[in-house]
């Protein structure tokens, strides 16, 4: 399902640049996806559709997540420690944060790899049509051990 995620993000702008499910699927399909691969991401991104229509894009007050013995089994702990990352730096608002939980409980399996909570936290950023910062970017991109240090 991640690879379709990926496929969507690079091809596609902005998520109201794609086509709807049924060409989508034949795209999707003809460039080599899995029918039930297609299906699983195309029903996670109606989710995230949804979660993105109620985004309201305030900062907020400052505020404090606490995460239920689920979402912290579910996540793990490098997961956890990632968003907590990205809010103290300032780029993902408790509204974004609250999408990326959503959508990453939404995932079987436990507890969740950190590189596909980095597409998540990707796809929510697409789907709300903004692009993070290139510090941002460079940290869902660049696995640790392939950065240059100066």
């Amino acid at each position: 399902m991640f690879d379709v995620l990926v496929y969507l993000y690079e091809t596609y702008w902005r998520p109201d640049a794609c086509p709807d499910h049924a060409q989508l699927t034949r795209k999707l399909s003809a460039v080599g996806f899995e029918s039930d691969e297609i299906q699983e991401a195309l029903s996670w991104l109606d989710g995230l559709a949804e979660a993105a229509q109620s985004y309201h894009g305030e900062q907020g007050a400052l505020s404090q997540r606490v995460y239920s013995v689920d979402e912290l089994d579910h996540l793990g702990e490098p997961s956890v420690g990632f968003v907590s990352f990205l809010e103290s730096a300032g780029v993902l608002p408790p509204p974004m944060r609250e999408m990326v939980i959503d959508r990453a409980m939404a995932i079987p399996g436990a507890p969740m790899d950190l590189e596909d909570l980095k597409i998540i936290v990707l796809m929510v950023f697409w789907s709300l049509g903004e692009e993070p910062d290139a510090l941002i970017l460079d940290e869902l991109f660049v696995a640790p051990e392939d950065r240059l240090i100066h």
